[in-house]
């Protein structure tokens, strides 16, 4: 029997939904519905009919899938548009702290564009004093009288001990979130400022989850409906009732996924081409980089995928000025305006049409151009439109029209504008592929990637309009995703289990690392994570005192199905070598449990000399990066002599008698990263307390 995983993807102007077989890695069928922004079931109906028509178009049975998963764009679009619910916000402190606990948890009105704003409403409580139902029920009725529609409950400290904000919160009729459930560290502003945002959109939230899980349920299909989130993980429906803020940026995450799924990348940039935007983002030791999020210009405590969104794409309209010369390509695309793309007209009707200048939206520029034919219908003159005049887009690519119509639609702008046809679609593309260029420089040199290491990788419908072309103009090697029209679509399929979770704190011993990598495991098991496919990393940020740590693994079904095909070595081998460029002297040094790892000896010119490198490459069993060095050492033996050699381990590569080397463990089953850890004596003592549960061969990578 077949095991079918759905993945659905919400974007701006289609959701589309793909159905692969996970056995056979393949992909059965796939479907594109318009996005329903408007509809009353919003974007869930969208979700809905795009599920059942696919199931029924692929003839698949029911007890054949195993799993769904969607991305949904609600979060953004919801700020975006000012469709968010007004929030009654609670700081609670001890009273003599009134003052300063009141100013950091009374967030005023936030704005989220020129004239839509996310209201809110104000109470305190004091701590201090015992918690008594009564107060806090007349509290949360005050806040209600005042057109609360969420409540927010933020307390100092509450991330120590969450028991109040817990105690307050039972006691809401309405959806409620607190500061603590959200981010594990203090700074109780930007706390209570994330809590609000997410309780803005947790009406609308739980509206869409219930509506999904109710017509999946009706449809008969018993198995877990997750969501994709901002940081490429994947989480339960449930968890998203309480924070849909983790699924900002669920759509750019999911392609990102999807590509690293087909094409393992060490250094590389990822480069999504839709209709009106491209989304880019960095892959950097195989994996993609993270940022905090910052929504309408707000900076909130939620980690994501840095993706930086540049305002041009494959439908993006050319504009003109007054002398008929071309000023700007974008930000308003066909797609916005309600027009077809030219390249895509009948070329009879098209060659009837006249250019004509239009102002896609209100209040927009009327130097955007179009082509009007007979009968009064207009098409766009667009990005995709100069590719294909310019016979740049091979024949069975998604962005491919018709030459003809677009060679129609540059003649007539030639006649208009008084210059070669050729010259102006050049000119069209130049001016997009600058512009993404202008955002990618400045993410090489922030996250100081390897330039004779670099991937381009390019994704979405328009991916061949414009990512070649960008890799040429900036000297990188270029590759297209499988599947790039609905690559965000098997990301979200296929998406790993990802958790995080920070905490502030000053000094970390042992004892608190292993306290926050129980918790978060415990986390990513109860979401269907398999146990023995975690790897775990930790990360002390010592200018911010926080200890960050998160768990990767896959979700249970896929691991647990007997079909589900691992990697043969010599396919592993094989992705290493592709990921090291065949550059240098590239062996495989170990195998153990889930893990291949990989060394890489290189030479590398430091001022007048050359000095010897040895990269390190752990790759999984199916094929993915869980851990990329440019140097380390690794160090191979058995749990208890490890234990007992330690001591003289840790001190002979620490840089002084203090401060400890970066260091992991691979015990097979899991991947464990003591870098939090800066005194020898921690990270000894953290190593040997994980050493005492296992009774086999380990390994320790230690980065130099």
């Amino acid at each position: 029997m077949k095991k079918i995983r759905i993945g659905i993807d919400v974007g701006g102007t289609f959701t589309k939904a793909v159905a692969i077989d996970v056995i056979e890695k393949r992909i059965l069928g796939k479907k594109s519905v318009s996005t329903t922004h408007s509809l009353e079931g919003g974007v869930s109906v969208g979700i809905v009919d795009a599920l059942s028509t696919l199931i029924e178009m692929c003839s698949i049975d029911y007890k054949e899938i195993e799993l769904i998963s969607h991305s949904t764009t609600q979060a953004v679009n919801a700020f975006l548009e000012g469709d968010v619910s007004k929030v009654g916000i609670i700081g609670m402190g001890v009273g003599m702290e009134k003052t300063n606990v009141m100013k950091r948890t009374h967030i005023k009105d936030i704005s989220l564009n020129s004239n839509k704003f996310l209201r809110t409403c104000y109470t305190f409580l004091d701590t201090s004093k015992y918690l008594e139902e009564p107060g806090i029920k007349k509290s949360i009725e005050n806040l209600v009288s005042e057109g609360a529609q969420s409540i927010v409950v933020s307390e100092a400290f509450g991330v120590d001990d969450p028991s109040n904000e817990l105690f307050v919160m039972k006691h809401s009729k309405l959806p409620c979130t607190a500061g603590h459930e959200l981010t594990g560290i203090y700074g109780l502003e930007i706390r209570t400022l994330t809590a609000t945002i997410n309780a803005s959109i947790l009406p609308k939230a739980t509206s869409t989850a219930n509506y999904v899980k109710s017509a999946v349920n009706n449809l008969g299909i018993d198995v877990p409906v997750m969501i994709m989130k901002g940081d490429g993980g994947v989480t339960t429906l449930d968890s998203f009732l309480h924070k849909p803020i983790i699924t900002v940026l669920s759509g750019p995450a999911a392609s990102v996924v999807g590509a690293l799924l087909f094409l393992q990348v060490l250094e590389g940039i990822f480069i999504e081409v839709g209709g009106t935007s491209t989304n880019i983002s960095i892959i950097k030791d195989g994996k993609p980089e993270m940022r905090y999020v910052n929504i309408m210009e707000h900076p909130t405590c939620i980690r994501s995928l840095d993706v930086r969104i540049c305002g041009v794409a494959g439908g993006s309209l050319l504009r003109l000025s007054s002398k008929r010369r071309i000023i700007d390509v974008g930000p308003r695309s066909s797609h916005i305006a309600g027009l077809e793309y030219s390249c895509f007209a009948d070329p009879d009707e098209l060659i009837k049409g006249e250019i004509v200048p239009i102002s896609p939206l209100n209040n927009d520029p009327s130097d955007y151009i179009s082509i009007k034919v007979p009968g009064g219908k207009s098409y766009g003159v667009t990005n995709t439109c100069a590719a294909n005049a310019l016979g740049l887009i091979p024949k069975n690519d998604n962005a491919y029209g018709n030459a003809d119509s677009a060679r129609i639609a540059f003649t007539k702008l030639a006649t208009y504008m008084g210059m070669p046809p050729e010259q102006i679609a050049r000119q069209v593309l130049d001016i997009s592929v600058s512009k993404i260029s202008d955002y990618i420089i400045p993410m090489v040199k922030e996250y100081k990637l390897s330039k004779n290491r670099i991937v381009v990788i390019g994704g979405g419908g328009g991916a061949s309009v414009l990512v070649p072309l960008v890799a040429k103009e900036l000297g990188f090697e270029y590759k297209k995703a499988d599947y790039a029209d609905v690559i965000s679509s098997i990301g979200v399929a296929t998406g790993m289990i990802y958790e995080e979770k920070e905490k502030t704190i000053n000094n970390p011993t042992p004892e608190d690392v292993t306290q926050l990598i129980t918790e978060i495991k415990d986390v990513a098991i109860r979401k269907n994570a398999s146990p023995n496919s975690l790897s775990v990393q930790s990360e002390y940020i010592s200018d911010r005192s926080i200890l960050r740590v998160t768990v990767i693994g896959n979700v249970t079904l896929d691991l647990n199905n007997v079909g589900s095909r691992e990697l043969k070595q010599e396919e592993v081998v094989e992705i290493a070598k592709t990921l090291f460029h065949n550059d240098g002297d590239i062996t495989l040094e170990h195998t153990l449990g889930n893990y291949y790892i990989f060394t890489n000896s290189y030479q590398k010119k430091k001022l007048f000399f050359k000095t010897r490198m040895q990269s390190i490459l752990v790759l999984d069993k199916f094929g993915r990066v869980r851990l990329s060095l440019d140097n380390g050492k690794l160090i191979h033996g058995f749990s208890t002599k490890m234990s007992a050699d330690l001591p003289s381990i840790i001190s002979k590569f620490s840089s002084n008698s203090d401060l400890s080397p970066n260091v992991q463990l691979v015990d097979g089953f899991q991947l464990l990263d003591f870098s939090s850890l800066n005194a020898n004596e921690q990270v000894i003592q953290a190593i040997r307390e994980q050493l005492d549960k296992i009774d086999s061969e380990v390994l320790l990578i230690i980065k130099q």
